[in-house]
């Protein structure tokens, strides 16, 4: 978190401006170091999954005569955009940068420090076993090992609860459609030990987490896990309900299945705190109506952003008919989770790549010659039919967003120099900007659609071949769109010399251990801001006013982030310690797997 302005930090010359420049406006740059990580100064979590809710507002600088008005931080994760003050990526870029360097420079260096950490985050002793997953830590050097509060975050809640009834809806849940169970019992090897699964491929999905927990199986406790199999979240969460099981875990109490709150019926909305539900006023006076990404994870919540809802197929699915919230919270995991789910999330190695082979098949970014931002894929994401809104779905928008060539689009071009105010953004024909930014298109035949429709969507659409390594080899900016669910091409992605631009409502496993604008370029669900953050990076329609070497640092950036933060040791780390927790929570005897020094 930035400080605010404070009038102690001004610096004597600024004083002196002011007494030279009598009333005219000045504005002072914030010092991007004071950042709460890099004091280590514990902030308490008054939402579970965002550290704080303020508004940080940037100023642009210091300049007289013409006030500068600068950009607006908003607490929803959207920045708005001042015509006034300079482009905002580079204060996002550089923001992210420093947030990247202190969150590596203050990382733990031995178990006495991460203990500490541990505690000093969590308010409680770390589980059982974090002296064997410290050493698989050391011995593979996984980076950042401070940094799973996304495990914190899907087993907090369970902490509020009583154990022996967690066992129980555990176990009642074994065998319920379309999962499987992984258990250990005392000195016994890892397995699955029940299934219910309708179709026998399903099962491939068990061995990619069996595989990353080998490894360490022996220093696991004895446990049973029920797994999805699925693409999609489905343990949707009743807010009163999770605040009750949060505030009984923080006051180190636990209660009974029984004495929950009983659920609310507002739809999705159940899932939110009423004041929430409803979007941020946008700003008047001085902006433009255009916005960027600066905190991705809160531009994927429909508490602050409801129109979600209306624009993805994980609620789109579902019609006008909202699934009703779980009550008791049942513990499971699945391979992603929305923040309207509380599914406990596990990472995996569906398309997983250590590299991208053979190398003359990624060649480096400045020998890529397509300047379009590109995408390839299957129509997936949900059932599609003439009767529901398949086409609001987050996949289908893109395709048409990209190829519409009807009418013109305000564009925010880059100024060709640094400090000057961006302005309001030209008016540009879709007709002339598209073709010339976009390649995306959807590839083979239509899925997920009865076979009369299927062979009307095929008409919908201007269907292309997949592209094979050598034809996406030739493309410099590359979109990663939401499918079923989670996209499990984003690793292969940043591997790649490619930037990448993702647009996703899934906040996975691995977001506390990667930096939006240093490994890639967040782009809101609704694509509104596409155009504004290609530009920046690649110029105008005839390459004026482009980045090329900010977008050539994150490439560099996103693939050796890729290659050692999400190595299959890095997944195992991540797997190890969170069914350490989940080990945890589950025991009747809490204390006794807890590990101190």
């Amino acid at each position: 978190m930035q400080r605010a302005f404070d009038h102690k930090h001004i610096k004597p010359t600024l004083i002196l401006l002011v007494a030279l420049f009598g009333t005219s406006t000045i504005y002072y740059r914030q010092n991007l170091a004071w950042i709460d990580t890099a004091s280590r100064q514990f902030v308490a979590f008054p939402d579970p999954q965002y550290p704080d809710d303020s508004v940080i507002l940037e100023p642009d600088g210091i300049t007289t005569g013409i006030p500068v008005v600068p950009h607006n931080y908003r607490s929803d994760g959207v920045l708005e955009v001042s015509s006034s003050a300079s482009h905002p990526i580079h204060d996002l870029i550089a923001q992210a940068e420093n947030k990247w360097h202190s969150k590596q420079n203050i990382a733990s260096r031995n178990i006495q420090q991460a203990f500490y950490e541990y505690r000093r985050r969590y308010g409680r002793f770390p589980p059982k076993g974090f002296d064997k997953w410290w050493e698989y830590v050391e011995q593979h050097n996984v980076q950042l090992p401070d940094d799973y509060d996304q495990i914190w975050h899907d087993i907090e809640p369970f902490w509020g609860l009583d154990p022996a009834d967690l066992q129980r809806v555990q176990s009642e849940q074994e065998g319920h459609s379309e999962s499987y169970t992984i258990g250990k019992g005392v000195g016994e090897p890892i397995k699955i030990v029940n299934q219910s699964l309708s179709k026998p491929e399903l099962m491939r999905a068990s061995e990619g987490i069996l595989s990353l927990l080998k490894p360490i199986e022996e220093h696991l406790p004895p446990f049973r896990a029920v797994m999805s199999p699925l693409d999609n979240p489905y343990a949707f969460f009743d807010y009163d309900v999770k605040q009750a099981a949060l505030r009984a875990a923080r006051s180190k109490k636990r209660l009974k299945m029984q004495d929950l709150p009983p659920t609310t019926v507002r739809g999705w909305l159940s899932a939110c705190p009423e004041h929430r539900s409803h979007p941020a006023a946008p700003s008047k006076s001085g902006f433009t109506g255009r916005t960027f990404i600066h905190d991705h994870r809160k531009t994927m919540d429909p508490c602050f952003h409801p129109k979600i809802l209306e624009t993805h197929s994980q609620f789109l699915a579902f019609g006008d008919f909202p699934p009703t919230p779980d009550r008791p919270m049942i513990p499971q995991f699945s391979f992603c989770s929305s923040t309207l789910h509380y599914d406990i999330r596990i990472p995996s190695l569906l398309s997983w790549v250590q590299d991208i082979h053979p190398q003359e098949h990624n060649p480096e970014w400045d020998r890529r010659s397509d300047e379009r931002l590109s995408w390839r894929g299957s129509n997936t994401g949900m059932w599609q039919t003439a009767e529901n809104r398949w086409k609001e779905s987050q996949r289908p928008r893109a395709v048409k967003f990209a190829s519409d060539t009807e009418g013109e689009v305000k564009v925010l071009f880059p100024p060709t120099k640094r400090d000057d105010p961006v302005g309001e953004g030209r008016n540009v024909s879709r007709s002339k900007i598209n073709p010339a930014f976009f390649d995306v298109a959807f590839a083979g035949s239509p899925l997920q659609c009865p076979e009369d429709y299927c062979k009307e969507i095929e008409y919908m659409f201007d269907w292309r071949k997949f592209q094979d390594a050598r034809g996406a080899a030739n493309f410099k900016y590359v979109l990663d769109v939401d499918g079923n669910a989670w996209s499990s091409r984003f690793q292969r992605l940043m591997v790649s010399n490619a930037l990448v631009f993702k647009a996703s409502i899934y906040p996975e496993w691995f977001l506390d251990r990667i930096q939006p604008w240093v490994h890639y370029v967040p782009v809101q669900v609704d694509l509104s801001d596409l155009h504004d953050t290609l530009a920046f990076f690649r110029g105008d329609l005839y390459g004026e006013g482009s980045h090329h070497e900010l977008a050539r640092k994150m490439v560099e950036n996103s693939r050796q982030w890729a290659q050692k933060f999400w190595r299959k040791e890095d997944m195992t780390a991540y797997a190890f310690r969170l069914m350490l927790e989940y080990a945890r929570v589950m025991s009747l005897d809490r204390e006794s797997m807890s590990f101190s020094i």
